[in-house]
């Protein structure tokens, strides 16, 4: 199993939605949650892996297997 670091299984979940190509009022429609809360979450992610930008957070979770084994992770908090 993949372990990510520092993400909750919601952050695991924007970031999967995000990969498939959803903006984030989509996510936020699909986890019922508000628009400001998956900003907030991507924001929370970048400062907590240290990357500037989505694309630099995207490349980390690619990196970390995030995409690779749907729902094979365990979520280390």
């Amino acid at each position: 199993m993949t372990v990510i670091p520092e993400a909750t299984e919601t952050e695991i979940r924007i970031l999967r939605l995000l990969h498939e190509g959803l903006d984030d009022a989509a996510v936020a429609r699909r986890l019922c949650v508000g628009h400001r809360t998956v900003q907030r979450r991507v924001h929370d992610l970048m400062k907590r892996w240290e990357v500037n930008g989505r694309v630099a957070l995207g490349a980390r979770a690619q990196e970390l297997g995030v995409y690779t084994g749907a729902d094979t992770h365990e979520v280390a908090v």
